[in-house]
């Protein structure tokens, strides 16, 4: 049997899979903060065995194998709101939120409001963190959030000059090539550690960062991946069909 199936057998199911973050990435095309996620293969030499025990390796023949998946840290685009709890990262940084299973990750997504236990929190309802943990804001009280990520609340009522300090929000900046994405859609660090504050890291409220997925090179891949899963079934066919003419000429002879 040629091992030629099995390069086209992984590389027509890594073309599959290629093609399933594409259209992923493509349903995101209007999720709020969202990272085009990236696929990484990486090819691997054939190793089969003798029937005795002992294993060979075919340095003719590779197969394909998911490597670990990475995102485009590109920036989206800006679009103001006119919600001061609508919150865009300028720049390179992240906000802090906490998890449902009690521990910290981090998002670009930062259309926040206050849920009904005065907790700040996300779209998804996750609380979101402060120096000290949670931010809790006062009940009925309007929130201001600063450029450095100062969170403020000012009484129904109250004069202007009563504001009042909540916290900070903690943004963070940990480098790119040590974030991982979650299969909840957040990041966090691969070291399993929370990151550290970043004071340089600023916020704009009032504005919120959109999808970085561009739609039109989106749609090339999903058409250069279709072409790709064509050429492997293609590949798969004509090995078939060396076989078949092998075995006649054997038959024959």
């Amino acid at each position: 049997m040629d091992r030629v199936i099995y390069t086209a057998m992984t590389g027509a199911a890594q073309a599959l899979e290629q093609q399933t973050t594409v259209a992923n990435n493509l349903s995101n095309l209007s999720t709020t903060g969202f990272r085009a996620q990236l696929s990484n293969f990486r090819d691997v030499p054939l190793e089969f065995g003798d029937g005795n025990g002992k294993i060979d390796t075919d340095v003719t023949r590779t197969y394909v194998v998911s490597a670990t998946p990475g995102a485009d840290f590109t920036a989206g685009p800006i679009e103001q709101t006119g919600n001061p709890l609508d919150l865009a990262v300028q720049g390179p940084g992240w906000l802090s939120v906490q998890t449902e299973g009690g521990g910290e990750a981090y998002t670009r997504a930062g259309n926040l409001h206050v849920d009904q236990n005065g907790q700040l929190v996300t779209a998804n309802n996750l609380p979101v963190l402060g120096n000290n943990g949670p931010v809790a804001v006062p009940p009925g009280s309007t929130v201001l959030i600063g450029k450095d990520g100062t969170v403020s609340a000012l009484g129904a009522g109250n004069a202007p000059n009563t504001v009042a300090i909540l916290d900070r929000l903690k943004l963070v900046n940990p480098p790119e090539a040590t974030m991982l994405r979650g299969d909840d859609g957040l990041f966090r660090a691969a070291n399993g550690q929370p990151a550290a504050a970043d004071p340089t890291v600023q916020v704009m409220a009032g504005a919120l960062e959109g999808s970085n997925v561009n739609p039109v090179s989106a749609m090339v891949d999903m058409i250069t991946n279709a072409r790709s899963f064509q050429m492997h079934t293609k590949m798969l066919e004509t090995a078939d069909k060396n076989e078949q003419s092998a075995n006649q000429l054997l038959s024959f002879s």
